[in-house]
């Protein structure tokens, strides 16, 4: 079971990565990037539960928090905004 969503994450990654490659906007870049970011946070905390080590769930949770504090900042920078708005 662990294999098929490890290969349904990777293949998502795969798209994510396509979409960075070829997205016709830098929008489309950053939900790639953002996306990407998701699908890694999926991965680590998959892999906590299934192989037991707690310490990969505090980094999915550091992760997830870097990954939004990123696409907040893209974002600000995108609608060329400062980022104490």
């Amino acid at each position: 079971m662990s294999s098929i969503i490890f290969s349904i994450l990777a293949i998502g990654g795969f798209l994510c990565l396509y979409r960075i490659y070829q997205g016709p906007s830098i929008s489309d870049r950053a939900v790639g990037v953002d996306i990407m970011g998701i699908l890694f946070v999926g991965i680590t905390a998959l892999s906590a539960l299934f192989y037991d080590l707690s310490y990969l769930m505090d980094l999915s949770i550091t992760l997830a928090m870097f990954s939004f504090i990123g696409t907040l900042a893209l974002a600000k920078y995108l609608e060329k905004r400062s980022l104490d708005d």
